[in-house]
């Protein structure tokens, strides 16, 4: 079965194109394109779980990046004599270099495809985890957090699109919830191994996500979706048969694929005046307003900097109590995995989004109460208490909906002729908001710590009634359906 012949719109696809790092010569029935992925992945359920399973490595070095800032800071602050202003600096550079990684990471994923862009995004992370673990001043942290929030940025966008291109849809929702559930890996591995190692040998053991992402890019098939916008029809249906069993009837996918590619290629170039029709605008408006709302409720501040909040709300060991708090977010989002599929996105969002605003108006209020209490008093040990177990809420809670659905849900609704472009932009908006919280975060805290659990409690309660207004359900529907609804 084929799409169309391979010289249309005068194109010889028997030229070279760049994939998974290597180059291929292409040819109507060279299977070999797929590398090793035939004689590797053999049955359509396992194939597709083990894809995920190796792309999830770049949502894992992701939160290992969130996570390391957390129980380092007084050993860096010390070993490299920095102020909370530097250190805060050094906190928010991952999401600046995360920015310009977003504003790439379309275009990169359009040109040389999902797994050649997680090569990409896998070398500047290396590098960058090298220059922090030998850094002897400032500017090599800098230089290397950067580095790796430009990886991070790409991984970003990059990982939830191709497990939503390759999942079939009735799992969709809970195999890119393992994006969330990775990064919440990535966070508790990030908050275990600073209990035991020094700030250098951590970033040491921050490469070794990547190095196995390398290798095993190889070892899986790019996705059908891409393969296909690109012009490499017999390819894509090979790509999907290896994914979906090669006992199993891709038929109906493989239609339901040419239609959407022969629809987008119907007009290859959008302008951005085209942006103000319905069925642009709408999709990117949400995805947009998911992801900033998502870093507007706090997260960042919670994760980049809870063991000196935990600190600040009296608790004698701060840095285990992040390591359970980043245990828990990976159990909750383990949850997560499970209930997407079957509970929906929407009524998820909705419990999440409630569950984090009454948590952050419990940590302000333990807050707002701890300063009118004498420090030592048992009154003021239990604020502390409070302050914990409401902290601990808003990560279960976030975890549960907020944390993971975004990225699904961003996946899922951008129409494929404008997905690298939106897709970047809503990724950039995210990521700028992550950074300009993450700077935030410390100053705000020492302004007051009751007041900046309120600000965020104010975003979370807004949030309800941006799903409930705005957001659609897209459970159990195929990808194109869900962007031919918004025309």
């Amino acid at each position: 079965m084929s799409f169309r012949d391979d010289t249309e719109d005068g194109r010889d696809l028997k030229k070279p194109f760049l994939h998974t790092g290597s180059w291929y010569r292409m040819s109507s029935r060279q299977s070999s394109l797929l590398g090793s992925s035939h004689q590797v992945i053999r049955d359509g359920s396992i194939s597709v779980v083990l894809c995920v399973m190796i792309v999830a490595l770049g949502p894992i070095q992701f939160g290992f990046t969130c996570g390391y800032s957390s129980p380092t800071q007084d050993e860096i602050v010390a070993d490299l004599d920095l102020s909370v202003s530097e250190y805060s600096i050094f906190g928010s550079l991952s999401n600046v270099g995360a920015m310009v990684g977003a504003i790439a990471s379309g275009q990169i994923a359009e040109y040389i495809g999902r797994k050649g862009s997680l090569l990409i995004a896998a070398i500047p992370n290396i590098i960058g985890w090298l220059a922090i673990s030998f850094a002897n001043h400032s500017s090599f942290l800098f230089m290397g957090r950067l580095l790796e929030g430009f990886g991070v940025g790409i991984i970003s966008y990059t990982v939830p699109v191709y497990i939503a291109e390759i999942a079939p849809q009735n799992m969709r929702g809970s195999l890119g919830s393992v994006n969330q559930l990775s990064v919440t890996i990535g966070i508790m591995l990030a908050y275990l191994l600073g209990l035991f190692t020094n700030w250098r040998v951590l970033a040491v053991l921050g490469i070794l996500p990547c190095l196995i992402l390398i290798p095993g890019l190889f070892f899986i098939p790019e996705s059908p979706r891409w393969l296909a916008k690109m012009g490499m029809m017999e390819e894509a249906e090979s790509s999907l048969q290896v994914l979906r069993g090669f006992n199993t009837d891709i038929s109906v996918e493989v239609n339901e694929i040419k239609r959407s590619v022969e629809s987008s290629r119907k007009k290859t170039t959008i302008q951005f005046a085209e942006f103000k029709r319905r069925r642009y605008w709408y999709p990117l408006m949400i995805g947009i307003g998911l992801l900033v709302l998502q870093q507007l409720s706090g997260i960042n501040a919670v994760l980049f900097y809870s063991s000196n909040i935990f600190e600040r709300a009296g608790v004698s060991s701060s840095n285990a109590a992040t390591f359970g708090l980043g245990l828990i977010q990976v159990i909750a989002s383990g949850v997560t995995t499970w209930l997407v599929d079957k509970a929906g996105r929407r009524i998820l969002l909705i419990i999440s989004s409630s569950g984090m605003t009454l948590s952050l108006l419990l940590v302000a209020s333990a807050f707002y109460a701890e300063e009118f209490i004498a420090q030592g008093s048992i009154i003021h040990d239990i604020m502390g208490i409070v302050s914990l177990v409401g902290l601990v809420a808003f990560s279960i809670t976030f975890s549960l909906g907020v944390g993971a659905i975004p990225w699904v849900i961003m996946s899922e609704i951008l129409p494929v002729n404008i997905k690298s472009l939106a897709g970047s932009v809503a990724t950039l908006a995210n990521w700028m908001t992550a950074w300009a919280v993450t700077m935030t975060a410390n100053l705000l805290l020492t302004w007051n710590a009751g007041g900046t659990f309120t600000i965020y409690a104010a975003v979370a309660a807004f949030n309800i009634v941006f799903v409930a207004r705005w957001v659609p359900e897209t459970k159990g529907r195929s990808l194109e359906e869900i962007q031919s609804s918004f025309r």
